[in-house]
């Protein structure tokens, strides 16, 4: 091991059982942790992370969003298919206009853990 890396690992081996119990209760389940990867994957597209924020706004169809973001309506589809896939945005047709919408219960568990990441006490012990 280099000298620049020894400085950033342990030179004892001691587990702090106590903090490793703490962070153990909070961490979120494994079917969260999977939902949440899910999700993390979907936004990390640009474009769709551009149609999820137009669509906490409010219900949108596929014109719209084309429209609001510069894309073809074809483009548009194509994310919308992914997002629809994945269970982040919810359609309905009216007609023969189709409406997209976010999935509140994706959306409330993504909101719901990055506030616990960005949390006040958490980004306090950073600084």
């Amino acid at each position: 091991m280099s000298k620049s890396e020894e400085k950033f690992n342990c030179s004892v081996n001691k587990i702090h059982y106590e903090k490793l119990n703490q962070v153990k209760a909070n961490m979120p389940s494994l079917e969260d942790l999977n939902r949440l990867s899910i999700i993390f994957k979907a936004l990390g597209d640009l474009t769709r992370l551009k149609i999820v924020n137009a669509l906490l706004c409010d219900e949108l169809c596929v014109c719209d969003l084309a429209l609001l973001l510069g894309v073809t309506q074809s483009a548009m589809s194509h994310q919308l298919r992914i997002l629809r896939n994945l269970e982040i945005v919810n359609h309905r047709k009216d007609g023969k206009v189709v409406y997209y919408s976010l999935n509140e219960e994706k959306i409330d568990l993504f909101k719901k853990e990055v506030e616990k990441v960005f949390s006040e006490e958490k980004l306090s012990s950073i600084a």
